[in-house]
């Protein structure tokens, strides 16, 4: 199973950025995939998930900022990100699970600066 994410980049404070998933290597629905982030000489952290059901989970520090969906294919899901903040800017991971197995992407850089 492999994910890739993309969408990453540099933005102003204030800015929105998309970022999208798309997992191959299964024809299998995962349970949920969401996306995680780390920024530099921190651990990674959530910040939103979405379940085959569509129940959604945030990090606090994003409420009301971001929104995580799923695709209409199979395997997918998107991190619409607005009112985006300098402390924002972390590596994006895409996240899968499936079975009590976990799956990451390789990270998408997400800057956030004037």
């Amino acid at each position: 199973v492999q994910l890739q994410a993309s969408g990453g980049g540099l933005v102003q404070p204030g800015g929105s950025l998309r970022l999208s998933c798309a997992a191959s290597g299964t024809i299998f629905s995962f349970n949920a995939m969401g996306w995680y982030r780390q920024a530099q000489g921190k651990q990674r952290e959530l910040v939103a998930t979405i379940t085959r059901g569509d129940s959604t989970n945030y990090a606090d520090s994003v409420k009301g900022r971001f929104t995580v969906s799923r695709g209409n294919a199979k395997n997918t899901v998107y991190l619409q990100m607005n009112s985006l903040k300098p402390e924002d800017t972390a590596v994006y991971y895409c996240n899968a699970g499936r079975g009590g197995m976990a799956y990451w992407g390789k990270g998408t850089l997400v800057t956030v600066s004037s």
